[in-house]
């Protein structure tokens, strides 16, 4: 053979994955323009206030306080969440942790409770708690399993033969985790932190009744209290802006890096770390977090539920809330993870410019408190679309706009973990780039679709503001029960709905954590 052939052997080209379909790239434009909404419908009440007035409404006294309260709640939040719910895996997934089965399983139960409940429950205890402290403390014990999920998912997908490499070479057990595991955790750790951050900046419920202002809970009092809405739609665009900055941190830390490996690695499980005199004394982190993230609700619920006596058990009520609540659920946890699809297709597939911008506008368009989200949907039906105004399909997409980053994360870590290889195989043996990626990448990914239906339908049954606004006439979920009933200061008749939410949000959490198992094929 002569050189010439032997070059051109070599430097034959290989096959590269065709370039997205214009489908999936459609759909991910039209589904960005439709979360821009709100920000649009904020800019838009900017450019109509003025540039005067929008310079004196942001560049003052309240918006400084605010912006140092958010700032102080992200900064300590986020890492000790970060640190908590990474020790917490590491215990569970690697140790010889007595119980580590159950306590991986309490470890993920938080979710079930909604942040308002988690609220209501320290109030009960503590009814002068309130101000940064308070927040923080309730943020963490409500927020950390956003972040414990995905990462003892990563812990069980890690390639042990990476790990007694490094250790072969010399380096110490925790050099060899600094530097061969953190790595191949970041992708878990960023989709965690942006989704605590972004929980962070847009809830309300959590810290009203706390007391501690944020821009949300400032918002919305301006809307309720003075109806001084160009106000509030200023305070809108400085939320946004937090929201950017949180969103340019989540991207440069988390690289471009390739995550998934071509091979099924080293068939046989990670060794486990034998914590020796440590393995009781270690015993009492997961019990403590269990401790203040389900006993204190439990405790407060169980209370309230003795002090109510059967009285406060309307069944008509609740039964035609329950309904309501699951029937909504299911269809928006349905439809905002078949709308985060595409874009997480593109965001690992396609890592550019364009699927970056694209991914930023559906995080961007999350950070929108749901007043927000409402009075732009309501102000568009009302005016262009009014047959839509107060319907199904108008909180459904509400609902999209706002919990799409939780089907994003999941779908995306899932993705990322198939190798890219898999399609292109699939394309060379003749099959279409639609097929390809069907039979591929979205069956190996099922696991995280179905963890974003769950996490999705979680957010949706304790959304509050926009339900309220946007709910068609005679809708009353869970939800909205507890929360006239809590502002009523009937704590008692409150806790029926409380219970009931937790308790039917217990399965969808089990659903994220045996399909966080799944995954790992455990």
């Amino acid at each position: 053979m002569s050189a010439t052939t032997d070059t051109r052997v070599l430097t034959a080209p290989r096959y590269r994955l065709p370039a997205a379909s214009s489908w999936t790239l459609t759909i991910a434009v039209v589904v960005a323009l439709l979360a821009l909404l709100p920000l649009g419908f904020v800019l838009w009440a900017a450019v109509a206030t003025g540039w005067d007035t929008a310079v004196t409404l942001i560049f003052r006294g309240r918006v400084a306080e605010l912006m140092v309260d958010t700032i102080l709640l992200v900064l300590l939040t986020i890492p000790i969440c970060t640190l908590l719910a990474v020790t917490l895996a590491w215990l569970t997934e690697r140790t010889d942790l007595p119980g580590a089965r159950l306590w991986s399983w309490l470890c993920v139960a938080p979710l079930a409770v909604p942040a308002f409940v988690h609220s209501y429950a320290w109030v009960g205890l503590w009814p002068g708690i309130h101000g940064l402290g308070a927040g923080v403390a309730i943020s963490v014990v409500a927020y950390f399993p956003f972040l414990f999920l995905p990462v003892s998912a990563a812990f069980r997908l890690l390639d042990p033969a990476l790990e007694d490499q490094a250790a072969s070479l010399g380096l110490a057990p925790v050099a060899v985790f600094r530097r061969v595991v953190l790595p191949q955790l970041r992708l878990a750790v960023c989709g965690g932190m942006l989704l605590i951050g972004l929980h962070l900046l847009a809830e309300y419920g959590l810290f009203a009744m706390i007391r501690f202002d944020t821009f949300t809970t400032a918002i919305i009092d301006q809307f309720q209290s003075t109806y001084n809405g160009v106000a509030a739609y200023m305070l809108a665009l400085v939320l946004v802006l937090c929201c950017l900055v949180l969103l340019g941190l989540e991207a440069s830390l988390r690289g471009r890096r390739r995550y998934a490996r071509l091979g099924p690695g080293v068939a046989r499980r990670t060794k486990t770390v034998r914590l020796g005199r440590w393995r009781y004394p270690l015993l009492l982190l997961p019990l403590v977090t269990a401790a203040f993230s389900l006993g204190i609700p439990a405790l407060t619920l169980g209370r309230w539920l003795v002090a109510g006596g059967t009285a406060i058990w309307r069944m008509d009520e609740i039964g035609l809330a329950l309904g309501q609540t699951l029937v909504i659920c299911l269809i928006g946890g349905f439809a905002t993870t078949a709308a985060a699809v595409p874009i997480a297709w593109l965001s690992v597939r396609r890592v550019n410019r364009s699927s970056r911008f694209l991914e930023g506008c559906y995080y961007l368009a999350s950070s929108m408190p749901g007043v927000v989200v409402a009075l732009a949907l309501v102000t568009v039906t009302v005016r262009a679309l009014l047959p839509l105004y107060q319907t199904v399909a108008t909180i459904v997409l509400a609902y999209v706009i706002m919990f799409l980053p939780r089907a994003l994360v999941s779908l995306r870590a899932s993705i990322a973990q198939v190798p890219v290889e898999l399609e292109q195989a699939a394309a060379s043996l003749g099959r279409s780039p639609g097929n390809a990626l069907w039979s591929t990448t979205v069956r190996l990914a099922a696991p995280g679709a179905a963890a974003g239906v769950a996490l999705s339908s979680l957010g949706i049954m304790n959304e509050l503001t926009a339900t309220q606004m946007l709910a068609p006439n005679g809708t009353r979920t869970l939800a909205m029960a507890f929360w006239a009933l809590t502002s009523e200061i009937d704590y008692a008749g409150a806790a029926p709905y409380a219970v009931l939410m937790v308790l039917f949000s217990l399965p969808l959490t089990w659903l994220l954590h045996h399909q966080s198992k799944k995954i790992a094929g455990r």
